[in-house]
């Protein structure tokens, strides 16, 4: 389908990118890209035959490849300054044009719900293509170009998801999460509005009331976000009965309260949550987990601007834990900002919670050292955040050994 076409992908390391990669190949284009870093996913390319370039510099794009760019990418990298660029987004568009899709958008949960999905038109045999924002182990990855419904993440951060037109359009919930991009929630209201009335069937999770049947990934979060893959999957011709019957086997997406490890008796989970809201959730679904142990958490602020939007916000949602630990703001694609840092975090969470342990710990490192030398046997320590702190949680569990 797409025969002929040649792709470089800029920043092909992160999950969403690497997934467009793929099915991109599969569906017969030439592709190759670059990223500053080695990760899984890169691995995962060159095992499908992808080259990848580590770093970055104009003489690594191909002559007549159209360069396709992540939103993490900065508009003086080399290999974009002067070109004729592609965002995400618009690849993605003419993705979801190729097959009958369904584009699951939304503040928080957007990549458990399209995992839901695309794990249940498996499990009942129609061969899904999906791209996917994060591992989803029960299905090989974060994406396949099956033969039937292309089931997809929509993203609003940039604002690509208004070139989306897929037959089924699912919104999880509105919130205001991207404050570089909107000045309010009503006017992320007013894009998914736009959105989900362009497409001819629609699913709008906030109303649905939460699955009352046992799921394998806890969380009340969770239940919403099983009603909403049914009801998208009722709209695409699978019937409730059938797609009840094989989603409680859904174990979750990477990232997503992922059990890490256990060293004597203390338990290590990792997390994407990154707004407070997700915060909330997951500290919920942290604290019963604990059943009495403490819960201990190293959080990485992501993003400078929604850390000085939301750095009480994220301080209330953190206040659950018993002990934390905050790390300096994970930049991403943005520039540093004077005066806005992780500390913004910790004085409003003493400021919240006075004579709670919490520290300013700007390393990675620092926080591991803090959190492991406070655990103790029945408690649960959990990394949370958007950025690389996942790579803390085998240093926890190595400095608990």
């Amino acid at each position: 389908m797409l025969e002929g076409r040649r792709f470089w992908f800029v920043g092909i390391g992160g999950a969403g990118m690497s997934a467009l990669a793929l099915v991109a190949r599969a569906w017969g284009a030439e592709v190759g890209g670059s990223d500053r870093a080695r990760s899984s996913y890169v691995d995962r390319l060159e095992e499908a035959g992808i080259p990848v370039t580590i770093g970055h510099d104009a003489a690594n794009v191909p002559g007549g490849a159209e360069v396709v760019v992540s939103s993490a990418i900065a508009p003086d990298n080399p290999e974009v300054a002067g070109r004729d660029v592609k965002r995400r987004g618009e690849l993605l568009a003419e993705l979801v044009e190729l097959r009958p899709s369904i584009v699951v958008a939304g503040a928080h949960g957007k990549t458990t719900t399209a995992g839901m999905i695309a794990f249940c038109l498996d499990r009942l045999g129609e061969d899904p293509a999906f791209l996917i924002g994060g591992e989803i182990a029960q299905l090989g990855g974060n994406a396949r170009a099956g033969e039937g419904w292309l089931v997809a993440e929509g993203d609003e951060s940039d604002r690509s998801l208004e070139l989306l037109r897929p037959q089924i359009a699912v919104l999880t919930n509105v919130e205001l999460d991207h404050h570089a991009t909107f000045a309010s929630e009503e006017e992320v209201r007013e894009l998914f509005e736009c959105w989900l009335a362009e497409a001819p069937g629609h699913v709008r999770g906030d109303e649905l009331e939460p699955v009352s049947f046992e799921l394998a990934v806890p969380g009340e979060h969770n239940r919403r976000n099983a009603a909403t893959a049914l009801a998208a999957l009722e709209l695409a011709g699978i019937s409730r009965e059938e797609a009840q019957r094989v989603l409680p086997e859904f174990r979750g997406a990477g990232r997503r309260f992922e059990p890490r490890g256990e060293a004597h008796g203390i338990r290590v989970f990792d997390d994407y949550g990154h707004h407070p809201s997700e915060i909330a959730a997951t500290l919920a679904t942290a604290r019963a987990e604990a059943n009495g142990g403490r819960l201990l958490v190293l959080f990485q602020p992501h993003l400078y601007s929604r850390t000085r939007h939301l750095a009480s916000a994220l301080a209330r949602a953190l206040s659950a834990a018993d002990a934390v630990a905050v790390t300096q703001v994970y930049a991403a694609r943005e520039e540093p900002v004077e005066g806005v840092e992780g500390k913004l975090v910790v004085d409003a969470l003493a400021a919240e919670r006075p004579g709670m342990p919490v520290a300013w710990t700007p390393g990675l490192e620092d926080g591991v050292r803090f959190l492991s030398r406070r655990a103790r046997p029945g408690d649960v320590v959990l990394t949370i955040g958007a950025g690389d702190v996942e790579r803390a949680a085998p240093l926890i569990l190595e400095e608990l050994e």
